[in-house]
């Protein structure tokens, strides 16, 4: 069958659609973190607002609660970055990328003189430490390092940390203000799926596909650092139960559901939506010019510091950033356009305002 040639205007509001932001959503938080596959969650009150809003309805007390009962977790399953998981899927996701990463920061291990004796020193005192149940916050768990002799400063701690937690030891678990604390991974996730190799790069796939798509196969060798040559071996499994779209040279990939909206007119033309820094839409694909113009990259990253700022998305396409003017109830939101010579119409004003009503409620609830 040949492919759906589609229109650039189109790809972003195809990914709103595949990633929950249009129509109905996501129906409840786990389901939300479930379907979105991984969620970049390193700004914790980022990835909080990043499933609030896809969850039409839900509040801040929603997500965190999630977090506080285990529903879903925040840990490292990809790239070095913390994301928000379900918590079956953990294990699986890092038996996939843990290896890899932990070969990619061996020479920084080497300069922090981390060996693998220490990484077995400070998991038999940190499993000690929270056995039975029990939780560490991360300067205490840093203080039982120190009192086995490991020292923790100039970064040894956390990568001691991180090395614990890809390697299942240890997850981040319940909240403590706006801090997780650290738990024993097989206590608190008593059940995990585990799959082979080919088929977990198989169901990642496809998963990442429906809820991110249209996408390439980059994108997603990209978001979670698999070879592209295993991701296109593992990709023939699943091709079937996908889409193609064409647009330029390239194919991108995306759920029958998504792509049928093609057929009787994309929605969300007129949507406007205020998403968080470090969100899945912008974040969670190696190339972002579909829906943010490249001159403008460095409004969002500014000077490629790896910090996201939060984005206006209106019908599709990021024009602009916001912030918030104040802290009481009464905050307001503050928009802050690319380009000055393409306004928000009155139409687009006032979608701006209930997406800004949204924001503050959920952070109320």
């Amino acid at each position: 069958m040949a492919a759906n040639r589609v229109s650039r205007r189109l790809m972003g509001r195809l990914r709103l659609a595949s990633q929950g932001l249009l129509g109905p959503g996501l129906g409840s938080v786990p389901d939300a973190v479930r379907w979105m596959t991984a969620t970049q969650a390193q700004d914790l009150q980022a990835a909080l607002w990043a499933i609030g809003l896809r969850v039409p309805g839900s509040g801040l007390a929603d997500v965190r609660a999630a977090l506080e009962d285990g529903s879903v977790v925040r840990s490292w399953p990809m790239r070095g970055t913390l994301h928000l998981v379900a918590p079956e899927d953990l294990r699986w996701m890092l038996d996939l990328t843990a290896e890899r990463l932990t070969r990619m920061i061996a020479g920084r291990h080497r300069e922090l003189d981390i060996t693998w004796a220490d990484v077995e020193k400070c998991r038999d005192v940190a499993l000690e430490r929270v056995a039975g149940g029990g939780s560490v916050s991360r300067s205490e768990l840093f203080a039982v390092f120190e009192a086995a002799g490991q020292p923790t400063t100039g970064q040894r701690g956390i990568h001691i940390l991180g090395t614990l937690c890809r390697h299942g030891w240890l997850v981040q678990g319940p909240l403590a203000g706006n801090q997780q604390l650290l738990v024993a991974f097989d206590e608190w996730i008593p059940n995990s799926r585990e799959l082979e190799r080919q088929d977990g790069i198989a169901e990642f796939a496809l998963r990442y596909f429906r809820s991110h798509g249209p996408a390439t196969l980059r994108d997603f060798a990209w978001w979670t650092q698999i070879p592209l040559t295993e991701v296109r071996s593992a990709f023939e499994q699943i091709r079937g139960q996908l889409v193609e779209l064409e647009f330029g040279d390239s194919s991108y990939w995306v759920s029958p559901e998504t792509a049928s909206l093609l057929d009787g007119g994309v929605p969300g033309q007129r949507s406007v939506l205020l998403l968080p820094g470090f969100d899945e839409f912008l974040l969670g694909y190696q190339d972002r010019s579909l829906v943010l113009a490249p001159e403008h990259a460095n409004k969002i990253v500014p000077g490629g510091n790896g910090v996201f700022k939060k984005t206006i998305v209106a019908g599709g396409e990021v024009m602009g950033t916001w912030g918030r003017a104040g802290t009481s109830r009464s905050a307001a939101v503050v928009p802050e356009l690319f380009d000055d010579a393409r306004p928000l119409g009155a139409n687009a004003r006032a979608a701006f305002t209930r997406a800004a009503e949204q924001y503050l409620e959920f952070l109320n609830t």
